[in-house]
């Protein structure tokens, strides 16, 4: 366990790793692209070997704290002249015996954009009720120090060794630093202003960090003590207030409480509950298949503020010839608390790809002893609810100011491409164009001014000598990179806003070009235009 983090000796830290230029950007100079893509897929030596014999501050601090590997007290002493290697030995970072500074943790540098918000894109909620006291055994970050910023800048995080450095398995008990489910999360925050926020299984605390740029108080959860002290020691290091800890499974460490806005990157692994199979806390939520994502859908919805929106990462079972996303929207027909929702499937695997996968990420590999044993458990456990799928993808809920839910969407985007960091500003346009939409009938529709996004190209494809296309596609190059086929009249409608004139006017105009009726290409269009707005194609002027 690591100790509770002492104020000063983190303040020192990040002033000596700010000294040595600690950074993302100078950490991968140091050793290149390809060594830096190398550590990714838990090969060391590339790097090592990159470094050679320096023995500046950001050599040494590369090897101590990205590569996990021992460093002389000496040279960790003179790379970071406030803390000394007795510091990190008092924070639990690191051992010292003999001269020589053993690490117990990495940090690492992790590059983040959060993006300046906009006008707010959903309806205001309520005014929030004052937070009540902190929970029992609640413990506070840090106190006094910076409230929400926007903008590039950086973070070091702190985590547990990964498998290179340990040389084999991971602990149970394994705190998880920044992977690829976690920036994904990250890039899908709504970047609209929120008042309090919950993290639902913080891990290392990057999401409690992120959230806090926008929020004015954070309060992250987690079943493990371990996580929460990692998240309380970043939130030090990274001079971020305001973030609150709380120790509990789900929601039960805020019963009563209500937010504004929920997050979470949930242990939603699918792991089988079978004795010898280790189950990770970072990852195994300890229910049986996708329960854990089902009791989170369920249940978030009395943790919402009338408006409050929920996101979540989450893995469903395709069993019993019911496909995950059908079985993902009884789940939210079954939240006591009506929620709008939002679900995007992003990918899907079979039973065996899945269980290689996740053995893997063990620290099992394929060849190994074990590997095909733990393989047959996973296959066994899918096997006895009849899964023939599990599939991946984002959640987003919300509790409708009305009460009564409007927006129910559940699609699959395997083949699209995500914005990155501009994924959650995406998703807060289409909740506003979705609201501005319900409030308006097929003439209020008819009656908007609309223009076409920025970054929407289209491609006409024409078969060698055809006057007309075959193909008329229209491309987004950001949000979700749709790309959709569209026919003439669309097309046309889609080319003419420009922010001039009307949509009925538009409509009436191509109508009459393509010497069709009316008022039958107004009711083909309409519904038409609703969904290019919702999905950013087009917005209103």
């Amino acid at each position: 366990m690591l100790p509770e983090p002492d104020p000063a000796l983190c303040r020192a830290l990040a002033a000596d790793l700010r000294d040595a230029g600690f950074s993302a950007e100078s950490v991968r100079t140091a050793w290149g692209d390809a060594a830096d893509d190398a550590i990714a897929r838990g090969l060391r030596s590339p790097a090592d070997r990159a470094l050679g014999s320096r023995d500046d501050p950001l050599a040494v601090l590369c090897r101590l704290f990205v590569l996990g590997m021992p460093q002389a007290e000496a040279s960790v002493d003179g790379s970071l002249a406030r803390t000394l290697a007795a510091g990190l030995a008092d924070l639990g970072l690191a051992d010292v015996t003999g001269g020589i500074v053993r690490p117990l943790a990495v940090i690492r540098p992790q590059s983040f954009t959060v993006p300046t918000p906009p006008p707010l894109a959903v309806p205001a909620a309520p005014p929030l009720p004052a937070a009540p006291p902190l929970a029992a055994g609640a413990s506070s970050g840090a106190s006094g120090l910076v409230g929400p910023t926007h903008g590039s800048g950086q973070w070091w995080i702190a985590s547990d060794l990964d498998e290179a450095a340990l040389g084999g398995p991971l602990a149970e008990d394994h705190v998880l630093g920044v992977g690829g489910a976690s920036l994904t999360l990250a890039g899908l925050h709504l970047p609209t202003p929120a008042t309090r926020v919950l993290d639902v299984g913080a891990g290392c605390g990057i999401q409690a960090l992120r959230a806090r740029a926008y929020a004015d108080h954070v309060i992250a959860t987690d079943i493990s003590a371990r996580a929460l002290a990692f998240t309380r020691l970043n939130s030090l290091l990274n001079d971020v207030d305001g973030i609150d800890v709380r120790l509990g499974s789900l929601f039960e460490p805020v019963t009563g409480e209500l937010f504004d806005r929920i997050v979470s990157n949930p242990p939603f692994v699918i792991t089988p509950r079978v004795a010898d199979v280790p189950a990770y806390e970072y990852r195994d939520g300890g229910m049986v298949g996708d329960a854990v994502v089902a009791a989170f859908v369920t249940g978030v919805g009395a943790q919402l503020m009338p408006g409050g929106v929920a996101q979540l990462l989450g893995n469903w079972e395709t069993r019993d010839g019911v496909a995950g996303l059908d079985r993902v929207r009884d789940w939210v027909a079954a939240s006591p608390v009506p929620l709008d929702a939002w679900v995007v499937e992003r990918e899907s695997l079979d039973p065996l790809s899945y269980a290689e996968l996740w053995v893997r990420d063990g620290g099992t590999q394929a060849g190994t002893p074990g590997f095909a044993r733990l393989v047959d458990v996973w296959l066994d456990d899918f096997g006895s609810r009849d899964v023939t799928e599990v599939g991946f993808g984002y959640v987003l809920l919300r509790r409708p100011v009305s009460g009564v839910p409007t927006l129910a969407r559940y699609e699959r985007l395997s083949g699209s491409t995500s914005g990155g960091d501009g994924l959650g500003a995406h998703l807060a346009d289409a909740l506003a164009a979705h609201d501005r939409l319900d409030g308006l009938d097929d003439d209020g529709v008819a009656a908007s001014v609309l223009i076409v996004a920025s970054d929407v190209t289209e491609n006409r494809h024409h078969l060698p000598g055809a006057e007309d296309p075959t193909v008329i596609e229209l491309r987004q190059g950001g949000g979700f990179g749709r790309a959709l086929a569209v026919d003439p009249g669309l097309a046309a409608l889609v080319g003419a806003c420009d922010g001039d004139l009307p949509v009925g006017v538009l409509i009436d105009a191509i109508a009459q070009l393509l010497e069709v009726d009316a008022a039958a290409l107004r009711a083909d269009l309409i519904p038409r235009v609703r969904e290019l707005l919702f999905t950013g194609f087009l917005r209103f002027s």
